[in-house]
């Protein structure tokens, strides 16, 4: 009997923004690439079609057997509901599915962040933000914060965690607080030498969208662009989907 790999089901939340959702694309064409024959789909949970159970369906009825990787930094509804209703409504018959865990946190993506934030040369002076999307899932808060600290021990300088919805601080007002901070350094009338800063703004999301644009009008001076880009896929995020999608698929029934 031949073995027929599960099909990897790369779901995302979806976006309207072309850039997002060419940064998506590229980055299940680089996991295409990098293990030829491996039939990667893609699914989205929210915005975009095709949606997840229908895509997952159809991958477990022409392969018998599929795993489903959230192409999202954190857990949250989207990983704990959407995805996992769908995997189970497949698996009603029979153990045919299962979701991998997210693709953060994870040591790559701090890798991949520090180099982001240094693209926009941050300075010395500079307070350090990072902004994440954000759950109402307390596990997701942690994992963001897990990443914040591994970006600080990486930069030997604090960085705030922040989030555009469902956790706190929100974007705008850590921004705001970081600037209160170049305020109070810079002291009277900006005479001091906090007077130079900025406030840098980290961007931990996947990929350009609502979100993003969301975090460059929270008021930071420089903000880095987010994890997946437009073009060739960085490797590690490429390694991250497949690491993920060995672990989960390891589960699996033989």
């Amino acid at each position: 009997m031949i073995h027929v790999e599960p099909v990897l089901v790369g779901t995302s939340h979806g976006t309207d923004d072309p850039a997002g959702q060419a940064a998506v694309r590229a980055l299940l064409d680089g996991v295409r690439a990098a293990r030829p024959g491996l039939d990667v789909r893609e699914a989205f949970v929210d915005v975009q079609q095709p949606e997840l159970g229908k895509v997952l369906a159809g991958a477990v009825a022409d392969a018998g057997s599929a795993v489903v990787v959230p192409l999202l930094l954190s857990t949250g509804y989207h990983v704990q509901v959407d995805i996992a209703e769908a995997v189970a409504a497949v698996n009603a018959s029979g153990s045919l599915a299962v979701a991998a865990e997210p693709m953060g946190p994870d040591p790559r993506l701090v890798d991949l962040l520090a180099e982001r934030l240094a693209a926009v040369g941050p300075r010395p002076e500079d307070e350090l933000v990072l902004a994440a999307a954000g759950s109402s899932v307390a596990a997701a808060a942690v994992a963001v914060e897990e990443v914040t600290r591994g970006l600080a021990e990486r930069l030997g300088r604090p960085v705030a965690a922040s989030y555009g919805a469902g956790a706190r601080p929100r974007v705008p007002d850590a921004v705001a607080a970081a600037r209160a901070s170049l305020a109070e350094r810079a002291g009277p009338a900006g005479s001091g030498a906090g007077g130079a800063g900025r406030v840098v703004v980290a961007s931990y999301l996947l990929a350009p969208g609502y979100f993003q644009d969301r975090v460059l009008e929270a008021g930071a001076d420089v903000v880095s662009e987010p994890l997946a880009l437009p073009g060739a896929a960085d490797p590690r995020l490429v390694a991250l989907v497949l690491d993920r999608y060995d672990e989960a698929a390891a589960r699996l029934p033989r």
